[in-house]
């Protein structure tokens, strides 16, 4: 018998905890069941994990925690298909299957010393959740932290509980907007680039991080670009239906790259040139 090869051999991993950012998304809580495996797993910032639940099939999905917390992560899900659905009918006690960490994460040693701009639009602020965790943990290390996240309505707000507590924080901002208002909603209304003019941005000495649905990303792109940030001071990641995980299969091929062994994360600077990306 052939012995699986612990790249695809899944680590089971009890939830904890499971929390409901809005009615399409939840957080899952998890450790591994096998302690002394819990206690030594770290990973980074931009990483993800391939998730699995049997019978539903496997998933990436970014990690939203902290690894300046260890003994857990957290892992954000969207419901959007049949193991996702899964996952969100899953409760506290339940298992799921867990390999990595994959891909490469954000630069956080070349950010040391800037003043950080995070753009994110729904389920893309669960990716840089897990930056603005860390940063927030080493909060002499960066600069002031500008975030500007939007969603379609103000229900549908994730991580409105984090938002709330980082606009707390020493030199953070967090500006809102929805592309809907709802009855009681007294804030922004449009598109997260509407919001620029009331940031704080610093070209040569700001890092722009974004994440969001690939619409929102090329505008966000196209308009820091307007606003003097260089390419290699622009930090985004790309989506693409990944199989594998592990750079074997190439499911997820962009272009001469592969998104899951060269990104997810990747600066404007290496996406110029590639066929898929017409930022101008």
């Amino acid at each position: 018998m052939t012995d699986i090869s612990p790249l695809y051999l899944p680590q089971p991993a009890v939830i904890n905890e499971v929390i409901e950012e809005n009615s399409q998304i939840r957080t899952f809580v998890l450790s591994f069941c096998d302690r002394e495996y819990n206690e030594k797993f770290t990973y980074l910032p931009g990483q993800f994990m391939m998730v699995s639940v049997p019978h539903c099939g496997e998933a990436p999905i970014s990690f939203s925690s902290t690894p300046e917390e260890p003994g857990h992560i957290r892992l954000s899900v969207r419901r959007a298909g049949r193991l996702t659905n899964a996952m969100h009918r899953m409760k506290k006690g339940d298992v799921v299957g867990l390999r990595g960490p994959w891909g490469n994460g954000f630069p956080l040693d070349d950010m040391v010393g800037r003043d950080l701009l995070f753009v994110a639009g729904g389920i893309g602020l669960a990716p840089l959740a897990a930056v603005i965790r860390t940063c927030i943990k080493k909060r002499d290390q960066y600069g002031r932290i500008s975030i500007i996240y939007g969603s379609r309505t103000p229900s549908d707000i994730a991580f409105a509980d984090d938002i709330a507590a980082w606009g707390m924080e020493k030199d953070v901002e967090c500006l809102l907007t929805v592309d809907k208002a709802e009855p009681g909603w007294d804030g922004a209304v449009g598109l997260v680039t509407s919001l620029f003019d009331r940031a704080d941005f610093a070209p040569g000495k700001q890092t722009a991080l974004v994440c969001g649905p690939p619409l929102m990303i090329r505008a966000v792109l196209s308009d820091l670009g307007n606003r003097g940030f260089a390419d290699e001071e622009i930090i985004t990641t790309m989506e693409r239906h990944m199989k594998c995980g592990v750079g074997v299969c190439r499911h997820c091929h962009m272009d001469g790259r592969l998104v899951c062994a060269d990104g997810p994360v990747f600066s404007l600077a290496r996406l110029r040139g590639l066929e898929v990306m017409e930022l101008g």
